[in-house]
């Protein structure tokens, strides 16, 4: 697809009050401290018909302005800066605010879009969370020439896990369209440190938010199942006869399940081990559980084995689902206390990190954001069209997101070329004639 992009305007955005002086450092959690040095993307899709005069772009852009500082003003450690591993400078610096006109139709790239495509509606990247002075957010909102908007937005994950961002974008979406009872529900930002505050990573902290980012060349598919797809998926688990007690597997362990057997088969006979990493929302696993607007990052990996050994008879490979529900379900509240506690979850880490970097292992990561309500961020215009993210700089790793009617689901796969395209042709055969489990 051939078009156009020129840059507007770049500016800073800041809070639209100063940050009390109490507030002024905002300690990281443990598990911040843990998290990826990366930024996540996300790129919200609208439509509007300029024939009808919907909008006019400068009063819209001075809407989305006016409401990200008065939104910045409740998410303020957004609005500040990294400050060493263990804290942020809540200094009220601001936020990256870029404007684009892009000459194309916003159809173009709501249906079939390319990487590269979605690169240019995304602001530049830092080359990591801790790069000095670069803003923990940046937002980039393109004017498309038929009146569409893709608004693009990169958030540190340092800061935040998939499940705050969505968070920071319903909040400053209900401010924009003047929701009062959505925008006055505020974050929780002591959550993370009150559970799980934060320790000594002299050492260890970059090693372990660097596992698994990958130097090789990586690409990445939108692979799009449908509802029918996911439903014989299911319905092959249940009809597998493997004696296991997942009656009724959901539809992304199915997925998992499904992605995670095509990677054994089609990966060298030189790995004698697999691993399916799950990442996994500690929110809801908690006694008592935490609200979802508790802000940072609350989640952690959880990973099931299996070796070509223990699967040299079972073609199909039917155990795999009811080995990744075991291991998701092993993250209960019980684990979290370890995680607590801190000494002993260090020794697991330095464990599992050891996997990494070992030769007989092959790792397939999978995060599914399938509940996050992507698709209520409502500027005042309507719901979006489309909401995609990005390449992420990890091999073999899988990005669930549900579609707009929730009925299908988005697997956004970033892998090397030769498992993407085998990948597809087990999908291809899936729609004629289901494989079973």
């Amino acid at each position: 697809m051939v078009w156009n992009m020129e840059i507007i305007s770049r500016e800073i955005i800041k809070p639209s009050s100063k940050t009390p002086k109490n507030l002024k450092n905002h300690t990281l959690s443990f598990l911040d401290q843990l998290a990826p040095s990366v930024h996540i993307p996300l790129i919200f899709f609208y439509k509007f018909e300029t024939s009808n005069n919907a909008y006019n772009s400068t009063q819209v852009s001075q809407l989305l302005k006016q409401s990200l500082s008065n939104t910045l003003t409740r998410f303020y450690p957004l609005a500040g800066r990294i400050n060493g591993i263990s804290s942020i400078d809540c200094n009220d610096e601001g936020v990256e605010y870029i404007e684009a006109r892009v000459h194309a139709h916003v159809d173009q790239l709501i249906g079939h879009p390319t990487m590269e495509d979605l690169e240019k509606l995304i602001p530049k990247q830092p080359q990591s969370n801790t790069e000095h002075n670069a803003p923990l957010l940046s937002i980039q909102v393109n004017f498309f020439d038929c009146g569409g908007i893709a608004i693009g937005v990169c958030i540190a994950h340092r800061v935040a896990d998939g499940s705050s961002f969505v968070t920071f974008m319903n909040a400053w979406s209900a401010i924009c369209r003047e929701d009062e009872d959505k925008a006055h529900q505020l974050p929780m930002f002591d959550s993370g440190k009150s559970y799980f505050p934060p320790k000594d990573m002299s050492g260890f902290s970059s090693l372990v938010s660097n596992v698994g980012i990958s130097k090789e060349q990586i690409k990445t598919e939108r692979l799009v199942f449908t509802k029918a797809t996911l439903e014989t998926l299911e319905g092959d688990i249940k009809d597998s006869g493997d004696g296991s007690n997942l009656k009724n597997p959901t539809r992304v362990e199915a997925l998992s399940a499904f992605i995670w057997r095509n990677f054994i088969k089609s990966a060298k006979n030189s790995k004698k081990m697999f691993a399916a990493v799950h990442a996994v929302n500690l929110r809801s696993r908690m006694k008592p559980p935490l609200p979802e607007n508790a802000f940072g990052n609350l989640w952690r990996h959880t990973h099931a084995l299996t070796t070509l050994e223990s699967e040299k008879d079972d073609q199909n490979f039917v155990h795999l689902p009811t080995k990744l529900r075991e291991a998701i379900s092993s993250i209960n509240n019980e684990y979290i206390k370890k995680i607590q506690e801190g000494d002993a979850y260090f020794n697991l880490l330095k464990e599992h990190i050891n996997l990494y970097f070992s030769k007989d292992i092959e790792f397939c990561n999978f995060s599914s954001w399938c509940n996050f309500p992507v698709y209520e961020v409502d500027f005042g215009w309507g719901k979006p069209e489309r909401v995609s993210t990005m390449t992420f700089p990890y091999k073999n790793l899988v990005i669930f997101m549900s579609s707009r009617s929730g009925q299908e689901i988005e697997a956004w796969v970033n892998m090397n070329e030769d498992d993407i395209s085998n990948l597809q042709k087990e999908i291809e055969l899936l729609s004629h004639a289901a494989p079973k489990f």
